[in-house]
């Protein structure tokens, strides 16, 4: 399963090679969110696609996107349930003092950042790289098993050493799927209760990291982008962890289903990634983009938050649409914030259902 997530992801499968969407060249997405930024403190009319002189003023993608996450029940508006006030006390206290999250909740594998330094540097000892991938089994398979995939077997004969599976899969690819194995470690939780949340939120990092690597106009900034992609998403991660903790005290039929609840893990999710990246000793531009990103409903002005802002736009909508979450009216009034017509999204969206 993870071998065709990743033969997708990198435009590997059966060695075609997946063309770019021409929203993601040239004078593409990027530029045209730059042309739009001023417009979003402005409120949107949707007029021309909307049956019947449907007038949408305003649509909260981030809420819908939540109503993926936790299927089912009853918005209860602003008034939080027991669960939800627990949880919510929690939350500030993880707000507090996050180095006990980052410690004791949601750990960030040890290796990780080594691993990037190294794999960064055009210069890399391959042999001190095989020593940190060596250290861990999973990861040494998944490497040689992308080597062995159709796109990568170069004769009849299968790898079987990782020395030969570095140098066929290349410094700038190894580093985007290292990247990734590790991340998905803390991500693709396996809950008890809501089982598709953890599958839906390393859906969507994914989608994110390569939305967010595609936008990012600077070269030297895309792995960066990348991984930040990965990391945006972590602080519902936290959050969903402490949620299960509580359902283990929480009355029969007790869900959460506020709106209330709902800003929590939207906002102040947002703001946990930014802190838990500070707390794993990432570098500072970490936890400072993460930070950046707190207001969902604010377009960052700098270019790498723009880029992850942007990315983790197209992917909520596109993944809002493909559950049928969204009107059409709606979806373009989504689009129209960040410039983006209807056939550029198409192409995107169809792209983007290779991570499913």
């Amino acid at each position: 399963m993870l071998m065709r997530l990743f033969s997708k992801l990198f435009n590997i499968r059966d060695n075609v090679i997946v063309e770019r969407p021409r929203s993601l060249t040239g004078e593409g997405l990027a530029s045209k969110t730059q042309e739009r930024h001023a417009s979003l403190s402005q409120p949107r009319v949707a007029l021309h696609a909307a049956p019947e002189a449907e007038v949408i003023n305003w649509v909260d993608v981030t809420a819908l996107f939540y109503s993926l996450l936790f299927a089912g029940g009853k918005d209860n508006g602003g008034v939080a349930n027991n669960l939800e006030k627990r949880v919510i006390g929690d939350v500030e206290q993880a707000l507090a003092i996050p180095d006990v999250i980052a410690a004791k909740v949601l750990r960030l594998p040890h290796d990780i950042i080594e691993l990037d330094r190294q794999l960064a540097n055009p210069e890399v000892d391959t042999d001190e790289v095989l020593k940190h991938i060596k250290r861990d089994p999973v990861l040494s398979a998944e490497v040689i098993k992308l080597c062995n995939s159709p796109a990568f077997k170069r004769g009849v004969k299968d790898i079987t050493s990782l020395q030969q599976a570095v140098v066929a899969l290349g410094r700038e690819q190894l580093r985007r799927f290292v990247t990734s194995v590790k991340i998905r470690e803390v991500v693709e939780i396996k809950p008890i209760y809501f089982r598709r949340f953890g599958a839906e939120v390393w859906r969507h990092s994914l989608q994110v990291a390569y939305l967010a690597s595609e936008l990012t106009p600077a070269a030297g900034d895309k792995d960066t982008a990348f991984m930040l992609g990965l990391l945006h998403d972590v602080g519902k991660i936290a959050i969903f962890q402490m949620l299960l903790d509580a359902f283990a005290r929480a009355e029969p039929g007790e869900q959460p289903k506020s709106s209330l609840f709902r800003q929590v893990m939207t906002s102040k999710s947002l703001l946990l990634s930014a802190l838990l990246a500070r707390s794993w000793h990432l570098p500072p531009l970490f936890s400072n983009t993460l930070a950046v990103l707190s207001n969902p409903h604010q377009m960052p002005a700098e270019p790498l938050p723009k880029a992850i802002w942007t990315a983790n736009h197209i992917s909520e909508c596109s993944m809002l649409w493909q559950a049928e979450r969204l009107r059409e009216p709606e979806l373009l009034l989504l689009l129209e914030r960040i410039g983006m017509d209807k056939p550029t999204f198409d192409e995107l969206h169809e792209k983007l259902l290779l991570l499913s």
